[in-house]
Parts: C-alpha cells; structure tokens; sequence
C-alpha cells in the first residue's frame, strides 16, 4: 500500500511542474456562462428572459445584466422552484430535479431546498479533482494519500418526498461519491445511512480505533465534538494514538480561527489546516497555497460569479438587496472592498445571492476570505460590524485569558435611548470574568472597526456579555431540529430568531 501514496505523492509533484496554457479569469468566466446560458435557453426561464437573444448579442454579458433581475432564495422559490419540487421537468435546468439539499438555514428559520442537478453533482467531483492536484502545494506526507477519509456529513440516507429526495448537500455528495472512492470513504456506507446524528457518532467513536484516518472534513465545531469523544471514550491523551496518520483537516462553513486554540490542544502532532468555500449552491473553492489566508476559487466549473459592493448603496438595514445593485465580474473587482457574492450556476440558479460577503486578498490569484453574510452582521447606528470582526475579538478573547471560546453570537438592542449590542459567549472553562471578556472585545472592535470606535463613543452606549455553558448552544441547535453535520450557530441574533434564542434561555442557568 505504501507504494500508492508515492505514487500519487510523485504524480502530483511531476504535474505541477509541468506549465498549462491557462486563459483569463475573464475568459474562463465569459465562457462559463455562455455555456449556462446556451443550455437553459429553451427551459422556462430561459425562455421567459429571453437567453437566445442575450445570446446573439455581442455583449452578452451586459444583456444577461440588463435582461435578469438579482434573486435571493425567496423570489427564486417563489417564481421557480416550487415547480421543481411538485416534479416539473425544465424549469430553469434542463432536467427533472432529483435532489434538494437542505441549507442549514443560518440566515431563514426554515431550511431551503436548492436543487441540486447531475451537472452540479459533476462540478462538485471537478472542484475535488483540482483541489487534489493543489495539494502538491503542501507539504503532505506520501502515505496520506492512501488512509482513509473521514467525512462528517449529513447522513446518506436521504428523505424521499415523492418524485424527488432531500437532505444535507454533503450527504448527497456522499451518496453519489465515485466507486473508486469507496475504499477510503469513513464511516462508511452503513453508518453514513443512520439518519440520526448521534447514533452516527456513537458508531464513528466506537469504530475510530479500526480505521488508519489521514484526513478528516467538515464543520469546526462538530469535528471537535467528534475527536473529543473519540479521546474520551477510548482514554488517549490525543487522537494520534488513535490515529497516528492524520495529517489533514478539511474544514469549511466558519471561520476556524475561533476554534484553532482549542482544536490544537486534541493532537499529538501538527496536520495541515485546508480550507474550502462549499455550500448547498455547490463547492467553489479551495485555499490552494499554504501560508496564505485566501480561498482559490474555480472560475471553469459550471459557476459565473458576480460581485456586488456590500454598501448602502446596493443594500438596505436589513442587508436586502436593493434594485438593480451595481456588479462586477471577477476581473473587475479589487482588494480590501467587501463584495456579496451572487452566482449563476449550472444548477439552475440565476443572478442568486447566496448570501456571503467576502473580501479579496489578491486578485492576481482570485482568492477570497468570508468576512460575513448579508443578513448576519450589526449596523444599529452605523458601526457596520462584520462576522469577521466579531471573530477576531474572540480570538483576541482566547489568546489573553487563556479560554477556549467554542461558540457565540451577537444581538443589538435599544438601550436608554440609544443602543447596546450583548454577547453570548459559550465556553466551558470555569471562573470566566465577563466583565473581562467584554473589556478585550470592546477594546479589539475599537482597533479593527473605526466606525464601531466612533460610534461608541455616541450611539452604541453599552456592550454586555453573558457567559453560558459551551451545551446551551448545541441544545440550542438540537431542540431546532439542526444538530451535527453543516449545520452552523449563527453569529447574528435578529428579529424572531431572537426573540426565540432569548425564550430558549429563560429558566436556564447562566453564569455571570
């Protein structure tokens, strides 16, 4: 066996050396979505926007523009996709929908279903193609490549809704995995099918000991539950004795910052940390270059970006978009300017915002950081604080106390006239001083954020900080139907969500 993790090692090494014919970001993507366009000319909303005219027009591009208007979930639910769940064939895809993924539905109180068509599926295996070809960037040791793959999704066993199946966008990927990838896949396809997450987890602990494991992906916070109770039920100190082979961690769907710390102190030796850009819309990225922040994304597989500038002009309070918002494709945009994404793809969606802000961190290179979502940030009275903010004051939190902060999250209020933002911190470490904590976040969002600095010394009176137990926000998750797999805490507490956050809360036992 060791002979095949050298080859493969040696095969990769031998590519990179080699140098391709590559086009530009502009060319790739002009031709991306030529391709979407002349496909779902003839399905309804092909028709109904009229594609074969943008089509025979020299600007195309500019003509997609003007011709289909920006849709968010709602508007393309409502005016499209509701057809493809009551079975309806060519839609805005040319084919009969045979798979929903559920969102984890951080952003709506009820999940979405996002279709997801054989040539999304195909995309999805593409972008996993390339990002094996860009480990050869690091520095991985040869062996890895023929251990096993750990990958904690959504269960396999998806919900059969008549003519159609759903469930999580990784248990899908999972179910329609290549036969060649079987062998490495863990847990497996009989554990994978348990459509109870807990049950899922018993069986991974149990097991873990049988499997040489060399990566592991998914969700930060749930891997760290997993690995903890690998190492408590089997009475390591850290999981390379059981797993004396794992060099990679995969992960994805939250900034990692925040559970780096405490992630560290459950291995025996140093892995590799690669991050992913994947979501129910489909996979569009990976970091491809270690030492370096940014998220690579693919620009010729199924996906034609848009970037729209994250400001009041082209978003309300609310982070609505407002009508016909100014946007860039991927050659037009620059560093450092906080853009929201919005894709069309080849699983029918049309100039849809899936809801991410990100930055650039190099152009050259079209690689990405998520520094937020639309609707998951505060602005109450102009101090436009971002996820990536309120992650780095964590961190910050972290490194000077000494704690392991393993989940929050954030709510504005009206506060004496004015205004006040609380945090809910969730760690496990006992005798934390709050008023500590919100010492350093307030003294780290006025260094990283002037508009949070000015307005703190005006609008924003007050900032509170309650500390729970780490539990109160997976019971949380679990009492919502959402525990384990992608499903995500959200970092911004608004409007009903909060209101049930805060119900959830009373006649619990918080610590001061």
């Amino acid at each position: 066996m060791a002979i095949i993790g050298n080859l493969i090692s040696r095969s990769l090494r031998i590519r990179k050396k080699f140098t391709f014919k590559l086009g530009t970001p502009r060319q790739y993507q002009l031709q991306v979505l030529h391709r979407l366009l002349e496909k779902a000319k003839d399905t309804e909303f092909g028709r109904h926007y009229q594609f074969q005219d943008i089509l025979d027009n020299p600007n195309f591009i500019g003509q997609y523009k003007d011709k289909v208007p920006v849709h968010n979930y709602t508007k393309m639910h409502k005016e499209w996709w509701y057809k493809c769940l009551e079975g309806t064939e060519n839609v805005s895809w040319p084919e009969k929908i045979k798979y929903f993924a559920l969102s984890s539905g951080t952003s709506e109180s009820a999940s979405k279903h996002i279709p997801v068509t054989k040539d999304m599926l195909k995309t999805v295996k593409k972008v996993g193609v390339k990002q094996l070809y860009s480990m050869a960037n690091f520095n991985i040791p040869p062996r890895s490549y023929e251990k096993g793959i750990l990958m904690l999704g959504g269960t396999t066993s998806l919900y059969e809704k008549g003519d159609y199946y759903e469930g999580d966008m990784s248990g899908i990927q999972a179910k329609n995995i290549p036969r060649w990838f079987r062998r490495f896949y863990k847990p497996g396809g009989k554990i994978s099918r348990k459509p109870n997450w807990e049950q899922r987890i018993k069986l991974i602990v149990r097991k873990a000991p049988q499997w040489d494991v060399g990566t592991v992906c998914g969700v930060p916070a749930w891997v760290q539950i997993v690995l903890e109770e690998i190492i408590k039920y089997h009475g390591v100190k850290h999981i390379h004795e059981i797993w004396p082979n794992l060099a990679i961690y995969i992960h994805g769907g939250v900034s990692f910052e925040p559970y780096r710390e405490s992630f560290q102190k459950l291995l025996g030796k140093p892995i590799t940390f690669i991050e992913t850009y994947m979501a129910s819309e489909g996979s569009f990225g990976f970091q491809a270059r270690p030492g370096t922040r940014g998220i690579k994304l693919v620009l010729n597989a199924g996906i034609f970006y848009e970037f729209i500038p994250f400001n009041e002009e082209n978003f309300d309070a609310e982070g609505e978009v407002k009508p016909n918002p100014k946007s860039y494709m991927i050659n037009e945009v620059v560093e450092d300017v906080e853009y929201a994404v919005m894709l069309s793809t080849c699983a029918g969606a049309w100039r849809y915002l899936i809801g991410d802000v990100v930055k650039f961190t190099s152009v050259k290179e079209h690689e990405i950081v998520i520094v937020g979502r639309t609707k998951q940030f505060l602005s109450l009275c102009g101090e436009h604080m971002s996820i990536d903010n309120m992650n780095k004051a964590i961190d910050t939190v972290q490194k000077k106390l000494g704690i392991n902060i393993r989940e929050f999250t954030v709510a504005g209020f009206p506060y004496e006239n004015l205004f006040a933002h609380r945090w809910y911190i969730g760690t496990d470490n006992v005798n934390v001083d709050a008023a500590k904590v919100r010492e350093i976040i307030d003294q780290t969002l006025a260094e990283v954020n002037d508009d949070y600095a000015v307005e703190r010394t005006s609008a924003l009176k007050e900032v509170f900080v309650e500390v729970l137990p780490n539990d109160v926000f997976i019971d949380y998750l679990r009492c919502k139907g959402k525990e384990g797999a992608m499903n995500k805490f959200p970092r911004v507490m608004k409007g009903e969500k909060l209101k049930d956050w805060e119900k959830f809360l009373e006649g619990k036992t918080v610590k001061q």
